[in-house]
């Protein structure tokens, strides 16, 4: 077998690993839990409405997606995709990794391992040079989409996870509130997305930035400063997100 092939496997049986338990986290579910159930014990304000949950649809079709594309003869020896290597299979790992420390209460562990998962998908981000190839198409579709989408979700979900960590143990926050918290992260995430949009015009990464802040203004009703903040995020980001659609391309 060669060293494609071997790779285009390793691929195929991350995806099938990280599904199968992430369906079995809804369905068991896992240790008697259900994975939002687990989010609504920590009172926090970084956190988006259920429904926004709904994006890991998208995630798993873009596994799928990238899974079968890298199967095609054209794609075997790609040096895109060989520079990517087995960055995929760990992130899929990790993300079944993180489900079983969340669902079993190793919440500080799994905190290392979403870090794990983010540092990952930054890592295979840039290899791709995602946004930045001439990508157009299926591999447009079944690469650089893809990867944009799970990492900007896997960005919100790991300062979702850091800010229930620190909840869990205490963190007075060095005398600032928790609502405050949550508008600097907020604006931290914005400046992130603005990098995006100036950088890579990655309209899929500020998407999932809109999709996020919209669902924290609703969920978070009872905090004030934490929907306006959230609401002009989410403003911000959908204009950067035309923005990158529209503007033309110089290189």
């Amino acid at each position: 077998m060669s060293k494609d092939t071997l790779r285009q496997f390793a691929n195929l049986l991350s995806v099938v690993l990280a599904l199968t338990i992430n369906v079995l986290a809804s369905v068991l579910p896992l240790n008697g839990q259900n994975t939002g159930e687990i989010s609504d014990r920590f009172q926090v304000y970084f956190v988006p409405a259920g429904y926004v949950f709904a994006i890991w649809g998208i995630i798993y079709i873009g596994w799928i997606a990238f899974t079968i594309f890298q199967f095609r003869l054209s794609q075997k020896e790609s040096p895109r995709l060989r520079r990517l290597g087995y960055l995929f299979a760990l992130s899929g790992a990790a993300n079944a990794a993180w489900l079983f420390t969340w669902h079993y209460n190793f919440f500080g562990l799994g905190v290392l391992v979403m870090l794990s998962l983010l540092g990952l998908l930054i890592a295979s981000y840039l290899c791709l040079n995602v946004n930045r190839s001439s990508a157009s198409g299926a591999e447009w579709w079944s690469v650089d989409l893809p990867f944009s989408v799970y990492l900007g979700w896997i960005t919100v979900a790991t300062v979702a996870n850091v800010t229930d960590w620190l909840y869990l143990i205490g963190w007075n926050g060095f005398g600032i509130a928790a609502p405050a918290w949550a508008v600097i992260m907020i604006a931290v995430a914005s400046l992130l997305g603005l990098l995006m949009a100036l950088t890579r015009r990655d309209a899929g990464y500020l998407f999932v930035l809109v999709w996020s802040f919209v669902g924290i203004a609703l969920k978070q009703v009872a905090a004030p400063n934490v929907v306006i903040a959230a609401w002009i995020g989410a403003g911000f980001m959908l204009i950067l997100a035309v923005y990158s659609l529209i503007r033309p391309k110089t290189a």
